[in-house]
Order: structure tokens, then C-alpha cells, then sequence
């Protein structure tokens, strides 16, 4: 027996021990039946080369299978489909692999596309969709997604059909809970033919779940539209003839999974494997793309009749004020921290104006505001929610707020009482819907404080902020509150892999906004209590938070804008499972709780995570100097469409918005360096669009070389630290004041950090 049948013969093991067969499928669709399968070939995989007739043609599958790495944990399967005569046309070719005692127990996941299998009662609501019968709206329903990929939740057809591109990576990940193992496939976007299909089926009984990998994708009768699962499929089969031949390459990890937590550990470990290397290129430093913001948000969001920030271009009363979620009072402070005179005058006059007319009767904030006059507790496109106040909302002000009360003391301004007062009243209506309710829902009405939709994650932030409120405001019961709520969050979400109902548009559809959130909070009270154990959830919430973030570079279509401009897509953040499209960065976040993480654990992941998104948000940016199609300056798009949500001929493609991703890349400007450093520890990260080597790592210091290939001058914010200073919480506002080094175009510059 050679070394290869060897090799071949004990990776082979892995599929017993797992409990499953591999098997080729060739299959042929009509596509005037919205590619219904008309004919299905298929064998199992095994030592020699299997052929498999299938209509007018005839083929071979050659299947090579070998341990990945030393121990017998992970296989790496590759198939090569030959056709040797015929012509098969509408086909395509797959690989599939059983698994046997299955159960409808098993956590199944996708990476930002399915959490849980999705295996959630689910409501068919066109955009944007609230609920709307009686028995889904109450305090104590159970999460209610829309309608999107799932696997049923009760008897009937179950299955998953998802294209490569509409997952954080192409991978299926599932833990069997009887088992106590857990099972990741892990493949690359495609091959020659495009794009993979990936799947997975059950049986009528649950007995048994076929995950496949097909080439091309193929969608059989449906693909997924927003909110819409049952929309035609579009996909286009290949035509095979003699001579063609299409290879499917797959890793097969197994793993003892005690715990949900389990297999997103696993997948934080493995999440780059089987993808290119990456060579992220700068394309604008963080402090050109400032400048451009700066003076775009004073001359088109500033309306100066009334004296706010208005969140976009006021076409709409969701374009025109919301408190938080997409701007509102989380823009404002970054425009605080780092503008000048006349901004900063700006964003006193937008405290007057929001104090205290922005708080409603329930003392939440107002959800938003038409006008500048009209002040609106919900989407009033509804009418029987035009009261419904996303809590979030009002989280995220009580948080940003602080962070700017704390910053005008810093620059000789004192909050006014009626500022202080209002911030007040909306933590003590949070304090009282927790109180009263036990939770603070995904809703609340916005005149009596009743929560109208529960069950979710959406005030995920909401402990954070009361965090901040009680060192503010010297009040323990905020933090005695803080503390429950994160218990709750974590006890009924975290452990089961689910956060959900960040967003105000997606119903409780699993979301990264409400699962970074949670890391946020769960950093803070670590930060105010010291008890390890927030440390270790925060831990556990980024690694199930990095399934959001694409791990590789989306190869977009060669005449695609995104294409034509070479944007790297890892970094960005797929939004939900409803909304499928990635975004440059956090809503609405700059991650820093991911570096606050790092200094308090030393665990490299959470800085690499957070250097992925803060470095891939310049490029979204359109700039005079680095123009993005015909995207207006300054003007940031939401979007970074790597799947057909929208349809296929939107795939790398992007829309002339003004979005929320533009208050993200602000607060990342302000609360990330653009070099980070641990002299001590030989920690050195970049996180601004520019070049960092490490010259030195000697006994007594650490020198560094920036350089700045752009196009732009890099204003580069600095801040080091020893691993003793790492230990102790992160003030806010740290970077305010902080050593900055300036580059212009091409320059480059040394510097030594000492060991001391």
C-alpha cells in the first residue's frame, strides 16, 4: 500500500467515527421550472474511482481524501467530477455527506446565515416587517423571525439552500447534543464555475441531514429574496460535455462539543483555513477620511433652523432623526471629540435642542423626529406600531452621551442640568421596565413605558449604559440593574449561541449589532465589578460574534463596482439574517470593546478581529481623492453585497446612500489607534491604513517603521502601553490629546518603544 492509500485509508476512520457517508451527485434541472431536478445520478465515495451514468452522458468521480495536519480530527476531501462522454446540460455536481443519528436537537450553523438552523417560528411580512397579529405581539412571545432560509420548527420539509457568498465564510458548522461532538465543513467560495451551493437537508423523521456542496449553485424552485424565502430561483446550471471537469475541495473538522459555545470556539480557531492569505492593501487614512466626514456632516446633515444632526437626507422621518441606532446621538460625538470650534458649537446646540423636548411620556427618548418639531415614538408607515420605541435606541444615547458628558468636562464644559436631568429620567425608565417587566423588550410604547414585543437581545447595550450611568451618576441601582439584565442576556441567549433584535427592521432575526453589543456590556461590567467571570462571556460573545465578520477577500465580479475598485471584503460585517448583505464596519460601533477585550485577556483573536473591520473601512469611503464609482463623496453605503439578496446583478454593487457606516468609521477614527503597541509583551497592531513593520524586538525596546502608500497625508493616532497599564479599564476618551505622527504620501518614519 503506498503512503497515499495509507494516508487515504486512515482519514477514512473520520467518517465512521462521525457517523457519516460521503457520496458524488450529479444532477439536472429544467430551468423553466425554476430549475426542478429532472434527473439525479448518484454514488458513494470509496476507494476506487466510482462512474455514474446520468442521461446522455457518462462519468467518473475521483475522490482523494487525507488527514489536514497530524492528528485524525480533520480531513480534507477533494472530488473531481470527469465527464468522459455525453453532453448533460442544465447540471451541476455536488458532494454530499450523510450524517446518521441525527436529531432536530442539533445546533446548526452558517456564519451569519443561519443560527440555530433558524429553527424559529417565522412570519411572511414584506420589508420592513413588524408584527402584526395579536398573538405575536406581548411581552413574553417567543422570538419570531421573518422569512428567511430555515430548517422547520415543526413537521414538513426542512432544508437550507444558501449560496457561498451569503455566509461570513462558506462553512457548516453543527453540534449534536446527544453526542456531545460537533462537525465544521469548511470550503472556499467556489471554483471555476462560480459561486458554491451549500446545503443542508433533513429527513422526514429527522433521523438523518445530507450537507452538500454543489458546483455551480444551483437553488432548486427558490432563492431568497429580503423577507421573501419562496422567490423564483435565477440560478443558471452548467452545460457539461465530454472532456469537462469540475473539482470540489472540502475540510472536515470533528470535535468533542460539551457546550453550544463549543462549536463557536472551534470556528474561531479555524475560520481562516482553506482561504488565501490575506494582503490587505491601504487605501485611505483614517484622518483623510475625517476631514471628508467632518465638513460633509456640518454642511449637509447640520440643520442649523432647528440645530441637529440629521442621521441622512431628511427625505424620510427615518432620514431625518433617530436617537440612536443610526446616528442621532452617537454621531454627535465623535464630531465633539475631534472637530473644532464651529462643530462643536453644533453639537451643543443639538443637546439644547434634544433636551428636553426628545423624551417622550414614557421618559424614553422619542424614537425619532420629522422636521425638527415632529417628535415620533415608532414607525408610524404602521399605524399600530407607530408608538413602538426600539429600546436599543434609547441604550445607545444613554451610552454615547455619557462618553460626551464625560469629554465636555474635559474641554471646559459643563454639562447643562437639563441634559443631565433627561439622561437621567431615560435611565430611570429603563431601570423601571427592567423593574417591572423583568426584561426591557425589543419594543416599548413610547407613552406609557409597556413593553409591546419582547423576548430579545435589542437592549443588549442597555447594561453598558447603566454601567456608565452609575459611575456618572453615583446611583448603585443602576449598575444593580446592569448586572441582572447581563445575567438574564446571558443565561437565556449567549449559552444557547443566540442574540437577536438589534435592529429595528428585521423582527428577531439573529443580528451582529445586538451580538457586539452584548460585548460591549459584558466588558463593562468586568471594567466596574472586577468578577472574572463577564471576562470569560465577553470572551466567549466575540468568539460567536466573529461568525458575522467575513474572513477572506469576496472575489466580485470582474464589472462590478466593487470589482473594478479591488475592495477586500474581509472585515466587513454581515447585518443579520434577514438583511444579507455585509457592511464596512459596526452598527453602531467602532469595536472597541473588542481591544478592551484583548488588554484584558492577552488572547491575540480579539485584536486580529478588530484590526479586520477598523482597516477595511476607509475603502468604503468615497473620496475626491480615491472616487468609488459614481458614489457621491463622502456619502457611505451600507451595503457590501456579496449574495442575491437583491438579485445577482447586485453582487459587488452598492447604492448612492448616506448611512450609518459613516458615524461607524468616525468613532473608529476617535477610540481606535492607528498603531497600538505593548512594548513589554512585542505587542504591535496597525489599525490605520497604513503600512507597520517591526524593525526591532530587542530586550530594551521595540521599533517600529510606518510607511503611507496612499494617496492621502495620515494623521496617525499612537498609544502604547505596558501589559501592567493593559490591565487596568480604558478610560473614555483615552485618545483625546494623544502622540499622533505625521506622514505624508509615500514617507515613511521609525520609532522606538522602550521595554521599561
Amino acid at each position: 500500500m503506498t503512503a497515499a492509500e495509507e494516508a487515504q485509508r486512515a482519514a477514512s476512520g473520520w467518517f465512521r467515527r462521525s457517523r457519516c457517508a460521503a457520496f458524488a451527485c450529479i444532477r439536472q434541472y429544467d430551468p423553466e421550472r425554476f430549475n426542478a431536478v429532472t434527473l439525479q445520478a448518484r454514488a458513494a465515495a470509496s476507494e476506487s474511482t466510482p462512474q455514474i451514468p446520468a442521461g446522455d452522458s457518462r462519468w467518473d468521480v475521483e475522490f482523494l481524501l487525507r488527514p489536514a495536519g497530524e492528528g485524525a480530527d480533520a480531513v480534507d476531501l477533494e472530488a473531481t467530477f470527469r465527464c468522459l462522454e455525453g453532453v448533460l446540460p442544465h447540471a451541476a455536481v455536488a458532494v454530499e455527506l450523510e450524517f446518521g443519528e441525527w436529531s432536530a436537537d442539533n445546533y446548526v450553523l452558517l456564519p451569519a446565515a443561519a443560527y440555530n438552523g433558524n429553527r424559529f417560528l417565522s412570519r411572511r411580512i414584506p420589508y420592513s416587517p413588524k408584527l402584526h397579529f395579536p398573538q405575536d405581539i406581548g411581552p413574553d412571545v417567543p422570538v419570531i423571525i421573518s422569512d428567511v432560509p430555515r430548517l422547520n420548527a415543526g413537521e414538513g420539509p426542512s432544508r437550507i439552500q444558501e449560496r457561498s457568498g451569503s455566509m461570513a465564510r462558506p462553512a457548516i458548522g453543527f453540534r449534536a447534543a446527544q453526542f456531545g461532538t460537533g462537525v465544521w465543513l469548511l470550503t472556499a467560495q467556489g471554483n471555476r464555475l462560480g459561486d458554491y451551493g451549500l446545503g443542508i437537508e433533513e429527513t422526514r423523521g429527522r433521523e438523518m441531514a445530507i450537507l452538500s456542496v454543489s458546483s455551480p449553485v444551483v437553488r432548486e424552485l427558490h432563492s431568497y429574496r429580503i423577507c421573501d424565502s419562496e422567490c423564483a430561483s435565477q440560478d443558471r446550471p452548467a452545460d457539461f460535455r465530454a472532456g469537462d471537469e469540475v473539482t470540489i475541495r472540502l475540510r472536515l473538522h470533528a470535535f468533542a462539543a460539551p457546550s453550544t459555545q463549543a462549536l463557536f470556539d472551534k470556528f474561531a480557531e479555524i475560520r481562516r483555513e482553506l482561504l488565501p492569505v490575506l494582503r490587505p492593501k491601504p487605501v485611505l487614512p483614517f484622518s483623510a477620511c475625517w476631514l471628508l466626514q467632518k465638513e460633509k456632516f456640518n454642511r449637509e446633515n447640520f440643520v442649523p433652523e432647528h440645530g441637529y444632526y440629521a442621521v441622512g437626507p431628511r427625505t424620510n422621518f427615518l432620514q431625518d432623526w433617530q436617537i440612536g441606532w443610526t446616528g442621532g446621538m452617537i454621531s454627535t460625538y465623535p464630531l465633539l471629540f475631534a472637530g473644532g470650534a464651529a462643530t462643536r458649537r453644533n453639537v451643543l446646540r443639538n443637546f439644547d435642542w434634544l433636551f428636553p423636548e426628545g423624551i417622550s411620556p414614557s421618559g424614553f427618548f422619542w424614537d425619532s423626529c420629522a422636521g425638527g418639531t415632529q417628535w415620533i415614538g415608532g414607525d408610524i408607515r404602521k399605524p399600530h406600531t407607530g408608538n413602538w420605541h426600539l429600546i436599543r435606541k434609547s441604550g445607545d444615547a444613554v451610552f454615547y452621551i455619557l462618553k460626551q458628558f464625560t469629554l465636555m468636562r474635559r474641554l471646559g464644559t459643563q454639562p447643562k442640568p437639563a441634559w443631565l436631568d433627561g439622561t437621567r429620567r431615560v435611565c430611570d425608565a429603563l431601570v423601571e421596565v427592567w423593574t417591572r417587566c423583568g426584561q426591557f423588550g425589543q419594543f416599548v410604547d413610547s407613552r406609557t413605558g409597556e413593553v409591546c414585543v419582547g423576548g430579545s437581545t435589542s437592549g443588549a447595550i442597555v447594561p453598558a449604559a447603566l454601567t456608565a450611568a452609575s459611575h456618572y451618576f453615583g446611583e448603585a441601582r443602576y449598575l444593580e440593574v446592569a448586572v441582572a439584565a447581563a445575567e438574564k442576556f446571558y443565561r437565556e441567549f449567549t449559552q444557547l449561541g443566540l442574540s437577536c433584535g438589534g435592529p429595528g427592521d428585521a423582527l428577531q432575526n439573529p443580528d451582529s449589532e445586538s451580538w457586539y453589543s452584548l460585548i460591549e456590556s459584558y466588558v463593562a461590567l468586568f471594567d466596574a465589578t472586577g468578577d472574572a467571570n463577564w471576562l470569560t462571556r465577553a470572551a466567549e460573545t466575540s468568539r460567536q460574534f466573529a461568525t458575522w465578520v467575513v474572513a477572506y477577500d469576496f472575489q466580485f465580479p470582474a464589472g462590478s463596482m466593487f470589482g473594478k475598485a479591488g475592495i477586500h471584503a474581509t472585515g466587513s460585517v454581515y447585518a443579520n439574517t434577514q438583511n444579507k448583505h455585509s457592511a464596512p464596519g459596526l452598527c453602531t460601533f467602532s469595536g472597541l470593546g473588542l481591544l478592551k477585550l484583548f488588554r484584558a485577556t492577552g488572547d491575540r483573536a480579539h485584536l486580529d478581529l478588530l484590526r479586520e473591520i477598523a482597516f477595511g473601512l476607509p475603502q468604503y469611503l468615497p473620496h475626491p481623492l480615491r472616487p468609488l464609482g459614481d458614489a457621491k463623496p463622502g456619502w457611505m453605503c451600507e451595503r457590501v453585497n456579496l449574495t442575491d439578496w437583491e438579485g445577482p446583478e447586485r453582487i459587488g454593487e452598492t447604492l448612492r446612500m448616506t448611512t450609518w457606516a459613516e458615524t461607524s468609521l468616525m468613532l473608529t477614527t476617535i477610540e481606535i489607534p492607528g498603531l497600538y503597541v505593548q512594548p513589554d509583551r512585542s505587542v504591535v497592531a496597525g489599525f490605520d491604513n497604513i503600512l507597520v513593520e517591526t524593525l526591532c524586538d530587542s530586550a530594551a525596546e521595540i521599533v517600529v517603521r510606518l510607511h503611507n502608500p496612499t494617496v492621502a497625508a495620515a494623521l496617525v493616532k499612537i498609544f502604547s502601553e505596558s501589559g501592567a497599564e493593559a490591565a487596568k479599564p480604558l478610560p473614555d476618551n483615552y485618545l483625546f490629546g494623544c502622540r499622533t505622527v505625521e506622514l505624508q504620501p509615500g514617507d515613511s518614519t521609525s520609532i522606538s518603544f522602550p521595554k521599561v
